[in-house]
């Protein structure tokens, strides 16, 4: 499998963490939270915690203290599906593909439901064809952008498709939850919308950089579930964020990464270059720690963080782009993402 594309999108509207800040204590839920998650909020939206920026599906900032789930669910609906169709089209451009070249689809989110599900608006907004092989993959957080592309990968290989579309989008304001939980707040100021897509092939494409992808690893632990997951609560998505997040993070993402590095004999310093889901600033640093990498290493990771929050299952198209856009030497490069479940998933890839 070769990625023949990549995408990205995000909502025109990008605000700071101050302005995230004034709109909080300009809301009604100053009032109606107490002065612990007062404190919280300030931190994490005056203090340097990795994130400077983030665009979010709102024409103005104040409205995403509008929580309920009619609001939530019309914003996940209205977002969604056009910033799924924009990433994938900058895919399709990059790869220099028609539309009706794509044999199959596969759409991640968590942040939102449609029945029926994105992949056919995705299908509709590009003008597919109407026998495309359609997924929907839901419920798996953070880490799901490499569930979508192990599945490319196997559609590929079982000669199905010749040309798969992955895309994972998220509208984290859609999934908006207040309470006087810290993981809560901190997930309240941490995470922004995006998507991002690739176009993946049988066949290398010409004239520009391939990437092939050629092993994976995936972990999945339901006894760490109750870690970092959704929950339903009055009808809302309120997200559960515990401490442990950062060091299981760090300890499955080496379990995954010396899986697939031994079945390939290779070592940690073959690496040229490391794409990793951020989850946070805390989640770089375990990373860091424990894979024993250098600020450098982790920096394409960071600089997403900085400039786009948390943006789920979609940063790692983000991280990859960027990594691409500066010309990073070719090499080995290591793809990984971790999330809800607890899952942890890791992809080898050699560009050139």
């Amino acid at each position: 499998m070769f990625f023949s594309g990549l995408g990205t999108a995000t909502p025109p509207q990008r605000y700071t963490k101050a302005e995230c800040l004034a709109a909080f204590e300009r809301s009604d839920w100053l009032q109606r939270l107490d002065r612990r998650s007062h404190w919280i909020a300030r931190t994490v939206l005056q203090r340097d915690n990795g994130m400077q920026t983030r665009h979010l599906a709102v024409d103005r900032i104040d409205e995403v203290f509008a929580i309920d789930p009619d609001t939530l669910a019309q914003r996940f609906a209205r977002h969604a599906p056009a910033l799924a169709v924009q990433a994938a089209r900058r895919a399709l451009d990059q790869a220099d593909l028609p539309p009706r070249q794509i044999d199959a689809v596969v759409v991640s989110t968590c942040t939102g439901t449609l029945c029926p599900g994105l992949s056919g608006y995705v299908l509709e907004g590009l003008g597919l064809r109407d026998d495309v092989q359609t997924f929907d993959l839901v419920g798996q957080g953070c880490a799901a952008a490499l569930p979508n592309l192990q599945l490319g990968h196997a559609l590929l290989g079982a000669g199905t498709a010749q040309h798969v579309l992955s895309v994972c989008v998220e509208v984290s304001s859609a999934a908006m939850y207040l309470d006087d939980d810290p993981g809560v707040l901190i997930s309240a100021c941490l995470f922004g919308d995006g998507a991002g897509a690739a176009v993946l092939s049988r066949t290398a494409p010409p004239h520009r950089r391939r990437i092939a992808w050629c092993d994976s690893a995936s972990l999945t632990l339901p006894a760490h579930r109750e870690a970092l997951r959704f929950e339903q609560r009055g009808g809302l998505l309120r997200n559960v964020l515990t401490r442990e997040v950062p060091a299981l993070a760090a300890r499955h993402a080496q379990q995954v990464l010396d899986t697939v590095l031994q079945r390939a004999a290779l070592a940690p310093p073959d690496i040229g270059a490391w794409i990793f889901h951020a989850g946070g600033r805390d989640v770089l640093l375990a990373l860091a720690e424990r894979l024993q990498l250098d600020e450098r290493a982790l920096r394409h990771s960071a600089a997403m963080l900085r400039e786009h929050g948390n943006l789920s299952s979609a940063f790692v198209y983000f991280v990859l782009q960027a990594a691409l856009a500066e010309d990073t030497p070719g090499g080995w490069w290591w793809l990984s993402a971790f999330g809800a479940g607890f899952s942890c998933h890791g992809a080898l890839l050699e560009v050139q």
